[in-house]
């Protein structure tokens, strides 16, 4: 077997707490997320969030685009609060930000971390004096601000002083290059009048979105060499489905390999009517797969062939990786340690066995043609051999067995 590829040493940066969470340093990366609710509705904001907060999301972020919104956000907090719901919000603010800040303190109190787009806040003479205020306000009230740089609303001014300037070189760099360097101007210089008006590197994360993958691999090289800010990852825009998905793993998993990335958001589109927690579940998966975090225990499963006509183990491993991540809110408090089980669900002769005694717990369907018998591996030993309908309910049961075996808390 070879070993796999080493991970490089997180890129050192100051860590910043988000209510009880610790983003950057030597902290986890962290995973977060956004409601995709009209944030004034508070009973439909509430719920998302909270399904997402069970989903495992860390940080939710919430948009603040008006009074109706700015009202909500004490009340979403309460009501939050009040069905044991403690994750963290975070605020979105685009163009008022500082207007809705001033003008409702509840909302600045209630909210654990402004988000700031330098792009949209404020214009010419009035974007310092805005920006100002809302730094000012986080610092009264004691909270971190990210300064997300998005690409889809670059200061323009920047922009266009950088593309001019680039012109009157001998060797200009590409138009590409030049706005990856005004990405990461745009969120420096923020960074550092911020740091001017009192807010301590302690309280600032940075972010710089893009909706291409070698973009936004650039830029974050860029940024990481210039700088100590905790840095949020995610590709903005990514997509729908299999695309967003693909796209927003492949350019955060380079990244997170060269230790680049503090904390993380997988920016999915939905399906219609489809579920918004994917994109945690998607963000956990990455991390998990590449040895960064355990989350929930994650099951090993073959693609299928020819030697496997039967659905048997395709039905089989869907309803044990749904079970597991049902009970793990469950065995995270009872049994720590539990969300790194390894599971194996194989479907024939060929690979099943091997697969099976290289995880945790592992069962080998049998194959078309293959008498019609499961032997279970455990720990590389083969402990039982099922077989009839019940197989699916036997397997969890000696999942659940297992669990409470291996991971019970030990009594003083």
């Amino acid at each position: 077997m070879t070993e796999p590829l080493p991970l490089s040493p997180r890129h050192g940066t100051v860590p910043v707490r988000v209510g009880p969470v610790v983003v950057g340093g030597d902290a986890p990366i962290v995973v977060q997320s956004m409601t995709n609710t009209d944030t004034a509705d508070v009973e439909a904001t509430v719920a998302q969030v909270a399904d997402l907060a069970r989903a495992g999301s860390e940080l939710v972020r919430i948009t603040v685009d008006r009074e109706e919104s700015a009202r909500a956000v004490p009340r979403i907090r309460d009501a939050l609060a009040a069905s044991g719901v403690t994750v963290p919000l975070v605020g979105d603010f685009h163009y008022i930000g500082h207007q809705l800040l001033t003008k409702y303190p509840d909302c600045a109190q209630a909210l654990a971390k402004y988000r700031i787009n330098p792009g949209n806040v404020g214009f010419r003479e009035k974007r310092d004096t805005q920006f100002a205020t809302m730094v000012e306000i986080a610092l009264e009230n004691g909270k971190p601000v990210r300064i997300g740089v998005n690409w889809g609303s670059l200061d323009q001014e920047l922009a266009t002083r950088l593309m001019d300037e680039n012109a009157r070189l001998a060797q200009p760099k590409t138009a590409r290059q030049v706005t990856h360097e005004a990405l990461v101007q745009s969120a420096l210089l923020s960074a550092a009048r911020a740091e001017e008006l009192g807010l301590g590197r302690d309280r600032i994360i940075l972010s710089c979105k893009v909706s291409e993958v070698q973009d936004l691999i650039a830029v974050y090289q860029l940024l990481a060499s210039r700088s100590d800010y905790a840095l949020h990852l995610g590709l903005t825009e990514a997509g729908m489905g299999s695309k967003g998905i693909v796209a927003s793993t492949a350019a955060m998993a380079v990244l997170l390999q060269q230790g680049i990335g503090d904390t993380i958001r997988v920016s999915l589109t939905p399906e219609p009517g489809g579920d918004r927690t994917r994109e945690v579940v998607v963000a956990q998966e990455m991390l998990q797969t590449m040895g960064l975090r355990a989350f929930s225990p994650l099951v090993t499963a073959c693609p299928g062939c020819g030697r496997t006509t039967s659905t048997v183990f395709q039905e089989l491993a869907e309803q044990i990786q749904s079970y597991v991540r049902a009970r793990m809110p469950e065995w995270r408090q009872a049994y720590p340690g539990a969300e790194g089980l390894n599971l194996a669900v194989m479907g024939c002769i060929v690979n099943g066995p091997g697969e099976s005694k290289h995880a945790d717990i592992g069962i080998s369907l049998p194959g078309t043609g293959e008498e019609p018998a499961a032997p279970v591996f455990i720990d590389g030993r083969k402990t039982v051999t099922l077989r009839g309908p019940g197989i699916a309910d036997e397997f969890k049961k000696i999942v659940e067995d297992y669990v409470q075996s291996r991971f019970a808390r030990k009594s003083a």
